[in-house]
């Protein structure tokens, strides 16, 4: 057992209510894990420093529907209780052919490209499907802030809408006052669905956000009282004997361990600060497990980047934020860019992409100098670039042979002043044919350089191909 916490909608108070109970649960000493539904980084981030433990993320998009099953069965049954943060409202996802793995088996990298005639599934990828994947109960967040009676509609069009999901409560979200609560448990007796939550509307607890969503944990100096005010705030608003029992964690049957088994003595630079820091958990295991060594570094504050290193990763980030001062780090910029001339394996997802550009111009105009080893600029603007993204290698390069088909998630709002002549992709949508142009920068061709975010759970054969060209690296240096 373990529980989902959904929204009946974005913006409803899903982040808040999760957090509240990560956080009095921590505060009660209790070893609890978390799940993030989606592609998102940051969420997991207030998971990770409020747990202790790293968060998942649950995609079967960029993984599988088996991944998912086996990633959270491996995690939650090391903890004593597991919870999960849903995605928008319960039932937004995308459009994917197949059948669920509980009717049909697994739905690999292969099986999303066949099985036409199968059943469609309107909200593949979404809290629902989640929830129908992992047999989990769901407590529904509603955000009562402009309405009254029309709760029970609410509720009992959620609750009846699949039937295969079973809604254990509801919590309800920016209560403003007595009178209001008063209406809203009138309204929702008839049902006899159990309200396992009243959140008052809490001004004072707010997270900043900005362009591409919340500030990121690193960036939050008084996050900690932020927290403290959510275990507060958790240790009185929820029904906490109805919902321990929900949130106890068990282990599932079938098999939870991982076979890799290191080979690779190779060490990766791993840029890690609040410049760059949106990385999915499993790909830094898979490159352990694969016998790397990682070495977490600052492009912002080191005075060069590590010693003895035979491959670099820059995740996504806001380089756009703190472009002023990437840019003032000139023996940085440089010994990057000297390390890529040379030869060095090198991944830049998004904000990595931009900082081996030439220069970031920001939202203000302003021009910032960067790596300089693309011959490029990433120029922020109001376009906001969003979606998964099935993506065909146009050629080999640093992770995958032509054409290999992968899958990935766009989230910026910059872009290229210069495309490349010989792009790493052709990209289209997840869910139909619609073409998303060619992009990626493969020259030099030790590097990889590309908008689209990549998980590798499902494609463990990305990591060992990085690892293999650092491991040449490796042995002219021996």
């Amino acid at each position: 057992m373990a529980l989902v916490i959904a929204g009946e909608r974005s913006g409803v108070g899903k982040t808040t209510v999760t957090l509240t109970l990560l956080a009095s649960l921590r505060r009660r000493d209790r070893l609890v894990q978390s799940f993030k539904v989606g592609p998102d980084y940051i969420d997991p981030m207030f998971h990770q420093h409020v747990t202790g433990r790293a968060c998942r993320n649950l995609d079967p998009v960029l993984t599988s529907e088996t991944y998912v099953q086996q990633c959270f069965a491996r995690h939650s049954q090391l903890s004593e209780y597991a919870l999960v943060e849903g995605v928008m409202g319960l039932f937004d996802g995308v459009k994917g052919s197949g059948e669920e793995v509980g009717e049909q088996g697994s739905r690999g990298a292969e099986e999303k490209e066949k099985n036409n005639n199968a059943q469609c599934l309107t909200d593949f990828a979404s809290t629902g499907h989640i929830a129908r994947l992992l047999d989990l109960p769901v407590v529904l967040v509603i955000d009562c802030s402009r309405l009254s009676g029309s709760v029970a509609a609410i509720a009992h069009g959620y609750r009846s809408f699949d039937p295969r999901i079973k809604i254990a409560g509801v919590v309800l979200n920016r209560v403003g006052s007595d009178r209001h609560l008063s209406l809203l448990k009138d309204s929702l007796e008839p049902l006899q669905l159990p309200i396992l939550g009243v959140l008052r509307r809490q001004d004072n607890i707010t997270i900043p956000d900005r362009h591409l969503g919340l500030v990121p944990t690193a960036e939050l100096p008084e996050l900690n009282a932020l927290i403290d005010r959510f275990a507060d705030l958790g240790d009185t608003c929820f029904d906490w004997q109805r919902l321990l029992p929900l949130l106890k964690s068990e282990p599932l049957s079938g098999s939870t361990s991982s076979s890799l088994s290191p080979s690779s003595p190779v060490r990766i630079a791993v840029a890690r600060d609040r410049a760059f820091n949106f990385y999915y958990q499993d790909n830094l295991d898979l490159l352990q497990q694969l016998g790397a060594e990682l070495v977490f570094w600052s492009p912002l504050e080191d005075a060069g980047i590590p010693q003895d290193i035979q491959g670099m990763y820059f995740g996504g980030g806001f380089p756009e934020v703190f472009a002023q001062q990437l840019s003032e780090n000139i023996s940085v910029c440089d010994a990057v860019k000297t390390a890529i001339l040379k030869g060095m394996p090198t991944v830049a997802e998004c904000g990595g992409l931009m900082y081996l550009c030439e220069q970031i111009i920001d939202f203000a105009g302003k021009s910032w100098s960067m790596a300089g080893v693309l011959p490029t600029s990433a120029v922020m603007g109001g376009r906001l670039t969003l979606g998964y993204r099935r993506a065909v290698a146009l050629q080999d390069n640093l992770l995958v042979k032509a054409n290999t088909t992968v899958y990935g998630h766009e989230f910026h709002r910059s872009h290229l002043t210069l495309t490349p002549t010989q792009p790493l992709f052709k990209t289209s949508r997840y869910d139909c044919e619609e073409n998303m142009g060619c992009e990626g920068w493969g020259f030099p061709a030790n590097v990889h350089a590309s908008y689209v975010h990549l998980h590798w759970g499902e494609s463990r054969e990305i990591p060992q191909q990085f690892l293999k060209e650092c491991l040449k690296v490796a042995s002219l240096e021996t």
